[in-house]
C-alpha cells in the first residue's frame, strides 16, 4: 500500500511540474504575441527580399510561430529547474549540486544553437539557393514559406545543441554512458544525416553544411559524457575506500 502512494505521489509530483511548465509558456507566449511586431522588424531588418503575405490567416501564422519560439526559448530555463526538482529527491547531494549547473548550460546551448542556425548556417544556405535563380526570377517570397526556412535552419540546431548537457545531466544521475553512446553511434550518425537531409534544401552544400556540425555535436556528447562518468566512478570509488 505504501508502495501504491508512493508511485501517486510521484505521478502527483510529475503532474505538478508539468502544469508549471505549461503555465511558463502560456505567459511567455502572450508575452512574446505581444511583442510579436518588434520581433519581426528585427528578424527581417537586413533582408534584402520583399515578403508577401497571401491572406489573413498567414498574419496570424506569423504571430504564433514568433511568440512561440520567444516562448520556448524563455521557458527552458524554468522547465529544466522542474525536471531537477522532479529528479532531486532520488539525487546524493554532491549530485544536486552539480546538476544544478546544467540548467543555465540548457539555456545558453539552447540559444547558442538558435545563434548559430541562424547567423551561420542559414545565410550560407539562403546565399546560396538565391545565387542559383540570379537573372532567371524575380525573388519576392511568402513570409510564411520564409518564416519555414528560417525555421528548418534554426531550431533543429537548437534542439541538437542541448544533447551535450542532455548526455552530462544523464550520466550524472546513472541513466547513461559514454559506452552506451559509442555503441549506437551508427545509428545516431544515420539518424542526423536524415535530419539534416530532412531540414534542408535538396543539394548536397546544403546538407553537408548541416550535417558535419550535427555529427560535431554527438562526439562532444560521448566526450563529455566520458569526462562525466570517470569522474562519477572514480567519486564512487573514493566513497567505497572511505566507508571500509
Amino acid at each position: 500500500m505504501q508502495e501504491e502512494m508512493s508511485v501517486v505521489e510521484h505521478l502527483s509530483e510529475l503532474r505538478k511540474r508539468l502544469i508549471i511548465t505549461a503555465l511558463t509558456f502560456i505567459v511567455f507566449m502572450t508575452v512574446g504575441f505581444i511583442y510579436t511586431k518588434d520581433i519581426y522588424k528585427f528578424l527581417v531588418k537586413d533582408l534584402e527580399v520583399q515578403l508577401v503575405v497571401l491572406g489573413p490567416g498567414d498574419i496570424l501564422w506569423i504571430y504564433f510561430i514568433i511568440s512561440a519560439v520567444f516562448a520556448v526559448i524563455c521557458t527552458i530555463p524554468i522547465a529544466a529547474v522542474q525536471v531537477w526538482l522532479f529528479v532531486k529527491p532520488a539525487l546524493l547531494p554532491h549530485e544536486q549540486k552539480m546538476t544544478l549547473l546544467y540548467i543555465p548550460a540548457l539555456f545558453i546551448l539552447f540559444v547558442g544553437g538558435l545563434c548559430f542556425g541562424y547567423f551561420i548556417i542559414m545565410p550560407t544556405v539562403f546565399s546560396f539557393l538565391l545565387s542559383l535563380g540570379t537573372d532567371m526570377f524575380q525573388e519576392m517570397f511568402t513570409t510564411e514559406k520564409y518564416f519555414e526556412f528560417v525555421m528548418n535552419m534554426t531550431m533543429p540546431f537548437a534542439v541538437l545543441f542541448e544533447l551535450p548537457a542532455v548526455a552530462m545531466f544523464l550520466t550524472s544521475i546513472g541513466l547513461l554512458n559514454p559506452i552506451a553512446l559509442q555503441k549506437i553511434r551508427k545509428y545516431a550518425y544515420f539518424v542526423l544525416i536524415v535530419i539534416a537531409v530532412c531540414i534542408t534544401p535538396p543539394d548536397f552544400l546544403s546538407d553537408f553544411l548541416v550535417s558535419i556540425p550535427l555529427l560535431l555535436i554527438y562526439e562532444l556528447s560521448i566526450a563529455l559524457s566520458a569526462y562525466v562518468y570517470r569522474r562519477k566512478v572514480r567519486r564512487e570509488a573514493q566513497d567505497i575506500v572511505g566507508n571500509a
